[in-house]
């Protein structure tokens, strides 16, 4: 017969314990490590997918970046202007006091009863709060009041904006001045691709008759021609294209553009902070949906 071979006796145990320990602890740690990385890519996901959206506007020597609503905001209240036949200088006007007021944001809440992008008051003669609330209508009633200034076109743009609103703190609009030139100069086609974002990929996209709606309330534009996922725009100059076609880059993320193209230049939304594309420039624009 077989002779049974003695079980570990505790010295056995006591001396393989610590190789055991150490091996459990390297375990441990090399778990640690996996659980750690798949940590780490998942919240650099997760900041990726809050912070990476952006929009950057180059002019004159300068850049600026906002976020996509920030600067779908800017570019109705450009549009606003160009649709007036007002100069760029309204636009930088309103779009200074827009940054000061509300960081050109449509603000449902305020000091006292403060309210939209320029923070009017109901109590004021603004309008109703539905109606500050409307970008649109804010804006008109903004440059309603500010050409009834003489000489605003060339007025120093803290005291004019000051005038306009009346603010407690009248020299904090002088904080903003360079944001507003840059906006307006890009947005009202002074500075051709000097706008581009950096967007996500697409969730659902408008239809290209609320584009073409939408550019004929802001803008004034009327030539849109709505196709099959796509309008086209004929624009009377080369800056008139330029105002639509980076006024349709600024909203992407509210339309869901992936592609607007002025004649051979073109803004892929795939293509991230690469900007627009090298060509000629013409007075026709394309804007592609979804």
């Amino acid at each position: 017969m077989p002779t049974k071979r003695p079980g570990p006796t505790l010295a056995d145990s006591r001396r393989r314990s610590p190789a055991r320990r150490r091996r459990r602890w390297v375990t441990v740690l090399l778990v640690l490590a996996v659980l750690g990385t798949a940590g780490w890519f998942g919240a650099r996901f997760l900041i990726q997918s809050v912070v990476n959206p952006q929009c950057t506007i180059q002019a004159a020597g300068t850049t600026e970046t906002f976020d996509p609503d920030q600067t779908a905001n800017a570019a109705l209240i450009s549009a606003l202007s160009v649709k007036r036949g007002l100069p760029p200088r309204a636009a930088t006007i309103a779009l200074t006091t827009a940054f000061q007021e509300s960081k050109i944001r449509n603000l449902r809440y305020g000091d006292r009863d403060s309210l939209g992008l320029f923070q009017q008051r109901p109590s004021q003669g603004w309008g109703t709060a539905e109606q500050i609330l409307d970008p649109v209508h804010a804006t008109n009633a903004f440059y309603d009041a500010l050409v009834k200034f003489k000489g605003y076109e060339t007025a120093d743009i803290t005291t004019i904006a000051q005038q306009v609103q009346k603010s407690g703190f009248p020299e904090a609009y002088r904080d903003h001045e360079g944001q507003g030139r840059v906006l307006a100069s890009t947005l009202t086609g002074h500075s051709p691709a000097g706008l581009t974002c950096r967007l996500d990929a697409v969730k659902s996209s408008a239809s290209p008759q609320r584009v073409a709606s939408d550019l004929v309330q802001q803008m004034g534009v009327s030539s849109a021609r709505p196709g099959s996922g796509y309008l086209t725009v004929t624009a009377r100059d080369t800056t008139t294209a330029w105002a639509v076609a980076q006024w349709a880059v600024a909203r992407a993320e509210i339309y869901g553009a992936t592609k607007v193209s002025i004649g051979d230049r073109a803004w892929l939304r795939s293509a991230g902070d690469e900007g627009w594309s090298r060509g000629v420039a013409g007075t026709t624009v394309t804007i592609n949906l979804g």
